[in-house]
């Protein structure tokens, strides 16, 4: 079975971050974002995974190319010249996925949940259309494009950013199709949920299936952490013993093996520390992620940040407020940072109060 995943644009949402890597293979939980997809389609019985990108591809096919050994798996690139939205990139990768005539996943690589796969598969065994696409459940549906399906899951239509409530159902970037679907889009820059579902949807051939669970876009930093909280909650239901636990530790906390932590912290909830973290003494840690090699002196207090890779926050420092630092970052000690976004290879030594991009 094959996949197909959007990883396409520049990641301009997450900078920092995205100025070191492209946007799927920044960790996430101490992963690469796009690994939590590729690794839940393999245990669903997908052994080929077409990565459509247009941006720095070298990098991501040196990466992935280790994942896909270790998986045993088979990993491609389909390099666009230009960008073709969310419809093209299936037309230009037709060969692969139509080869065997056997349906397809297509995934945005933005998407953190709890990935039912082979549930979608039954789904869509048993509805026998072309299409499937979970959808997922918003408290302000006037945000969002909203699905509009009957009891059985078919689409009927699709209500873009609705004044009046018509549902609260919302396509959550996660599609099954059937090989036949590849015949309706041209090789060009294409919008599959604005040209393509809404045919579908009027030959009543494409269904909706409720996504159990939790589910987040975490493309850029203030829903990154939404997104991290909800995840670890996933994981303490479904396989606690991957999370921490001692004394200093409260809620649910991730902490990679080679982590150093110092005496007398209070770390969690919501904390996802990286390889090589080194956390001082007394520090206070919460809803945050450290990523590698990153250093937290002590009695540092971090909440509601993303640490970048090699940096470091100095001794009674505090940040707060969605700060992101960005690769080698260096932050003086006692400064204050208050939504602070750092480019790479910064060293700060006054504080900054208001949300910022310190360049």
């Amino acid at each position: 079975m094959k996949a197909l995943i959007l990883v396409g644009g520049f990641g301009t949402r997450l900078r920092p971050l995205t100025l070191s890597l492209p946007k799927p293979l920044v960790p996430f939980a101490n992963l690469p974002m796009v690994m939590h997809q590729v690794e839940a389609l393999v245990k669903a019985g997908v052994d080929h995974v077409v990565l459509a990108v247009n941006y720095r591809a070298e990098i991501m096919e040196e990466e992935m190319s280790k994942h896909a050994e270790r998986l045993g798996i088979k990993i491609s690139m389909s390099l666009e010249s230009e960008p073709l939205g969310t419809a093209g990139p299936l037309a230009l990768a037709r060969d692969i996925l139509g080869a065997d005539g056997e349906p397809f996943f297509v995934l945005n690589s933005d998407v953190i949940c709890e990935f039912p796969f082979p549930q979608v598969i039954e789904f869509h065994k048993n509805h026998g259309k072309e299409g499937t696409i979970l959808v997922t459940r918003v408290s302000e549906p006037s945000k969002y494009g909203v699905v509009k399906y009957k009891e059985d899951g078919q689409i009927e239509r699709f209500v873009e950013k609705p004044q009046v409530f018509v549902g609260n159902r919302i396509n959550a970037g996660l599609y099954l199709f059937n090989s036949s679907i590849l015949s309706r889009i041209e090789l060009r820059p294409t919008s599959i949920e604005n040209e393509i579902f809404p045919k579908m949807a009027d030959d009543a051939n494409l269904f909706a299936m409720d996504l159990p669970g939790f589910w987040m876009d975490v493309g850029q930093p203030p829903d990154y952490l939404i997104g991290q909280t909800l995840y670890l909650k996933s994981v303490s239901e479904n396989d606690a013993a991957k999370l921490a636990t001692g004394p200093n530790i409260v809620g649910n906390v991730l902490v990679h093996e080679s982590t150093k932590i110092g005496s007398n912290c209070k770390i969690g909830p919501d904390v996802v520390l990286g390889p090589n973290v080194t956390v001082g003494d007394g520090c206070r840690l919460q809803r945050c992620t450290l990523l590698e090699s990153s250093t937290v002196k002590s009695h540092a207090w971090v909440k509601s940040s993303i640490i970048g890779w090699r940096s470091t926050v100095g001794a009674w420092a505090r940040l707060e407020g969605v700060t992101v630092l960005g690769e080698d970052v260096k932050v003086a000690d006692e400064l204050y940072l208050n939504g602070a976004r750092v480019l790479p290879h910064k060293s700060l030594k006054t504080s900054s109060p208001d949300p910022v991009i310190i360049m």
